[in-house]
């Protein structure tokens, strides 16, 4: 995978990917402030009430992995304080998951970042095994192992292994370029377009 510099928000690699590499809105940081994390997604697909893969995810994963979850339910917890403190401390970049937690109070305070649809105290059971880094679907969007995830408070985009150098350099040269900008220069350059897109409109109605 092509190296990542830092600082680069879900918000700019948005600007310039297709909608359909963003997660659905449902999929949020479930405690806040949390900090901006990308690496390469380590796939996940658990059944309906099981979360036996999850578990085993967290020993399988590189550190700097994010593991991605498709989950079967919202009726049980994936991870709880303990799983997220042993991810942690190996080196797991932080968990997006189409399901939900428990333990959040502990999973805040260790400060280990996880996205996914809410809490729930209820764990789920452990007896599917299934393969890791198969294809899945998260937050309406395709995920493969490689991919890269970048999570933030805005949301979370994933950005497909074989686009990810064109998506870098895109997203670097929209961010160094709305960091050229002051606020007096966006100003007249939006209050332009939007008077001009107006002025087309009332041109259309006449």
């Amino acid at each position: 995978m092509a190296d990542l510099p830092q600082g680069l928000p879900t918000t700019t690699f948005a600007d310039v990917l297709d909608r359909r590499q963003v997660m659905d809105a449902a999929i949020r940081p479930l405690w806040s402030p949390v900090p901006l994390i990308a690496g390469p997604a380590f796939t996940v697909r658990c059944p309906p009430g099981d979360n036996l893969m999850l578990h085993a995810a967290i020993y399988r994963a590189e550190p700097g992995s994010v593991i991605v979850v498709e989950s079967g339910d919202v009726d049980y917890a994936l991870a709880g304080g303990n799983v997220c403190a042993v991810a942690q401390r190996r080196g797991i970049a932080g968990f997006v998951l189409d399901g939900l937690v428990r333990d959040i109070g502990e999973v805040r305070e260790m400060g280990f970042p996880v996205w996914g649809l809410g809490v729930i105290p209820i764990p789920g059971g452990k007896a599917a095994a299934l393969p890791v880094n198969v294809p899945i679907r998260c937050g309406g969007v395709p995920v493969r192992a490689g991919d890269l995830v970048v999570a933030d408070e805005d949301g979370v985009v994933v950005v497909p292994a074989e686009s990810l150098p064109e998506a870098i350099a895109a997203a670097e040269a929209k961010l160094q370029a709305d960091a050229a900008l002051t606020l007096d220069d966006w100003e007249r350059a939006h209050r332009t377009k939007i008077d001009g897109l107006l002025a087309a409109w009332q041109g259309e109605q006449s």
